[in-house]
């Protein structure tokens, strides 16, 4: 058992300390440059399209029934997503709004619009995509893929998981890079990215009422592993939180 020192230091993290913080010593207030809104990509690599928000053929559900039915799903049919329904997923938890040089406008919220993570995919079941790992491009509304499919990624990802893989169709998988948020928040990032996350998965665990899907927030996993599953570097980028989806 922590020590009751420990425990209480800890703590710290959760409260809030504006007003002993001095946004003067920001590198946003020292000017220095503004930190990518996305990770960058190979150009060579063909991206591909997701379905746009005008063009969903999603059936009509009421926020009372989103709210109301939500619940933590951890077992799935064989039935696969398909394109259009990953898309209003991603879309729903991470979609551009608003884009400008300076931030986001996302279908989110985030302390000061930093929007801290990446969200990457490990596809499984989805209809009109291989199997392999993928991430999300909010801005373009595409999918970039990571890596082809390995015969151990499953294992990979159960053993990373804790053994909470449960046969979805889909895996998401979100990284934090903290300096998007330090940059103009500095120590209290730590806290707004936490909250961040929270926000992030509630709006999954809503989407996925709207076509038959289940979710579970993964908060418990090995954290050098599921780095390793998406290529983190475990200090600047690092997993921060899953989620298994599959059909219900």
């Amino acid at each position: 058992m922590q020590s009751n020192e420990k425990l209480l230091k800890n703590r710290e993290y959760l409260r809030s300390n504006w007003d002993v913080l001095d946004l003067e010593v920001s590198d946003q207030a020292l000017k220095k440059p503004l930190p990518a809104m996305e990770k960058p990509i190979d150009r060579t690599r063909q991206l591909i399209p997701l379905v746009k928000k005008d063009e969903w053929k999603i059936k009509p559900v009421t926020l009372e029934q989103a709210i109301l039915n939500r619940q933590s799903r951890r077992k799935y049919s064989k039935e696969p997503l398909t394109i259009e329904e990953l898309s209003f997923l991603l879309y729903a938890t991470q979609g551009v709004r608003k884009f400008t040089e300076k931030y986001t406008f996302r279908t989110v919220p985030s302390g000061g619009a930093r929007h801290p993570f990446e969200t990457y995919l490990f596809v499984w079941n989805v209809t009109g995509l291989e199997k392999g790992i993928y991430r999300y491009l909010p801005i373009a509304h595409m999918l970039y893929p990571e890596r082809e499919y390995k015969r151990d990624m499953v294992k990979d990802l159960h053993e990373a998981t804790l053994e909470q893989f449960w046969d979805p169709a889909v895996y998401f998988i979100w990284t934090a890079i903290p300096y998007r948020t330090e940059w103009r928040y500095s120590s209290a990032s730590a806290k707004l990215v936490a909250l961040d996350a929270g926000h992030l998965c509630q709006n999954l665990y809503l989407a996925c009422e709207a076509v038959s899907c289940g979710t579970c927030g993964i908060g418990a996993y090995d954290q050098k592993k599921c780095d390793s599953f998406v290529k983190a570097d475990g200090k600047d980028e690092f997993v921060v939180y899953l989620a298994p989806v599959g059909k219900v």
